[in-house]
């Protein structure tokens, strides 16, 4: 299982004002902007049913992670219990996938603006999927399984 390798590409990139670690958030909802996502043009046709008031699971490669660490103290507080990275949200993992839950607030063309997020500029796209169940936005239609 070591010595395999898989291949993931991003998609796009996320425009934010957040230009490093110490400015952002740890979650989008403690003051993360609203910012734009840029899509490569050949995943234009996977974008046509977004819509404006729909909630999605943003799925980001946290690209400035320090991918060897394998505990940490919740938060950056020296005061909790060092704790194995995967019972934690932190950025910092052996494979730094970021888990983001975002409205979209526009859509134009190849860019989206969402609510809240607390990734940094230039940090890569990997995938969007929509969120399903009950707190889907009054009369948005539901999304199917394709």
């Amino acid at each position: 299982m070591a010595d395999e390798q898989y291949q993931v590409r991003p998609i796009g990139w996320v425009e934010s004002p957040l230009l490093e670690r110490a400015e952002a958030p740890k979650q989008g909802d403690e003051g993360g902007p609203d910012v734009w996502l840029v899509f490569d043009p050949s995943v234009a046709r996977g974008l046509r049913d977004l819509a404006v008031g729909q909630d999605v699971l943003l799925l980001t490669w946290l690209d400035r992670a320090d991918r060897e660490v394998l505990a940490v103290h919740p938060r950056g507080d020296l005061s909790r219990p060092d704790t194995g990275v995967f019972a934690t949200r932190s950025p910092d993992r052996p494979n730094p996938i970021g888990l983001h839950r975002v409205t979209i607030l526009a859509v134009e063309g190849l860019r989206i603006r969402v609510s809240t997020l607390e990734a940094l500029n230039g940090t890569p796209v990997l995938d969007v999927k929509p969120v399903l169940g009950r707190r889907c936005p009054a009369g948005h239609r539901s999304a199917r399984w394709r």
